[in-house]
């Protein structure tokens, strides 16, 4: 059995129902393919920065507080002794509020956005293969849809199939072990007392109770989702020497049992629903991301802030690019003329986000000595000015014309930094 369309996607998650969506905007013929149904569970993403926002609006979608969403005004930062609230900057292109959704029902509602556009979605639709024509190029893919194996043709494909980016490996691409990778873990409690929140909380230092205050490794958060819950979770990074060697969930739990026993946090009873863990790939560890056909979007291609850990604003960016790439190169005739199009994409990936995440790839190697995490949050907490710096480095928010004097000296050091 074969179907026929322009494009088709691999996931429906951020990347995968922002790229359709601008695809069918555009007037293109789009499959979106997910092998799961919604709504469904993810483990990371309630918390949205601005720069995931601005990409929620541009796919027409009500944020306000009557929609269900739940605003925040920026981070709060806890470390070295320091309780600091730091406001999201002011900026022409950003707006300056966050948001909070679960991805109970995020990811839903944006792959009902891409049907609304025209995309044609099917779930339960577990894409197995590439479809490759004799020269190694993808025109199709092989889905397994109520146990039958049916074949979908298109022209280009783009994979947006997450971290384990099953679609990239089966066309031979590997990640890279010398890019950045982190693992986080996350629960929801009922906290009356927490659950609604203007901030969302990082916990730059993790203490155990239990092993006589002692430090833990890496950051943890938490963060209130307005409906007598909140979100609870930490992450380590692979240059830390607890990576791969700790017990994530125990180490949850030890950090949480040392949180004033009225958060609710500490009481088993107030759990709800067990601890989830997943992999954050950082820093382009899947590249290249065109090639033979196939574009890659968000996880797929390894698109996690290494700064920050966020993911959700980088796929759907990425999401959009690949859209006006492809709707760019397929309005070409297949050949040269079509593949120097496509060979945009990687390109302004590169341009956007290389000088940025090169900066972040060094950031990682350097909080992964605790030694130099202390140092650091013990002399920058205490100082608002350099952590507003901090944090519009941290989250990539800057006015990239204009600006401040912070957004030029960040904007400054990502164009020097070679990019990855």
């Amino acid at each position: 059995m074969t179907d026929e369309a322009d494009v088709i996607v691999v996931g429906a998650g951020p990347g995968g129902s922002t790229t359709a969506y601008h695809l069918a905007q555009h007037g293109l013929r789009v499959l979106l393919l997910e092998k799961t149904e919604f709504p469904r569970e993810k483990v990371c993403g309630d918390g949205l920065t601005p720069r995931a926002v601005k990409q929620i609006v541009k796919l027409g979608i009500d944020t306000s507080p009557e929609a269900g969403w739940l605003r925040n005004k920026g981070l709060r930062v806890i470390g070295g002794g320091v309780r600091l609230e730091l406001d999201w900057p002011e900026l022409a292109s950003f707006p300056d509020y966050g948001l909070v959704r679960t991805r109970l029902d995020f990811d839903d509602m944006l792959a009902k956005q891409a049907v609304k556009a025209g995309a044609v979605l099917h779930t339960k639709a577990n894409v197995t293969a590439p479809v490759l024509d004799g020269t190694g190029r993808a025109v199709g893919v092989v889905a397994e849809i109520d146990g039958e194996a049916k074949e979908f043709r298109a022209p280009l494909t783009i994979a947006a199939d997450g971290v384990s980016g099953r679609f990239p490996l089966a066309m031979g691409l590997a990640k890279r072990e010398d890019r950045p990778i982190g693992v986080a873990v996350r629960r929801y409690y009922r906290s009356p007392l927490r659950h609604e929140d203007d901030y969302l909380e990082s916990w730059l230092e993790l203490r155990s109770r239990e092993a006589g205050d002692n430090l833990l490794p890496g950051y943890g958060w938490i963060f209130g989702m307005g409906d007598g819950r909140v979100n609870v979770g930490l992450g380590v990074l692979n240059s830390s020497a607890a990576f791969g060697k700790t017990n994530y969930r125990r180490l949850l739990t030890d950090w949480l049992g040392s949180t004033p026993p009225d958060w609710g946090m500490t009481d088993e009873a107030n759990a709800d629903g067990p601890i989830l863990g997943a992999a954050l790939p950082m820093g382009f560890n899947r590249v290249p991301h065109y090639t033979r056909g196939v574009l890659l979007v968000g996880d797929s291609g390894g698109m996690v802030n290494p700064f920050n850990g966020e993911g959700i604003a980088y796929a759907m960016e990425s999401g959009e690019l690949a859209a006006e790439v492809a709707v760019q190169a397929l309005a070409r005739p297949a050949g040269p003329a079509r593949e120097r199009a496509l060979a945009a994409y990687p390109a302004e990936l590169k341009a956007r986000y290389g000088g940025y995440y090169r900066l972040g790839n060094i950031f990682v190697k350097l909080i992964g000595n605790p030694q130099i995490m202390k140092i650091a949050t013990r002399h920058g907490m205490p100082h608002p000015t350099l952590m507003r710096f901090v944090l519009k480095l941290l989250a990539n928010l800057t006015d990239p014309r204009g600006g401040d004097a912070m957004d030029r000296v960040i904007n400054a050091m990502t164009r020097v930094a070679p990019a990855v």
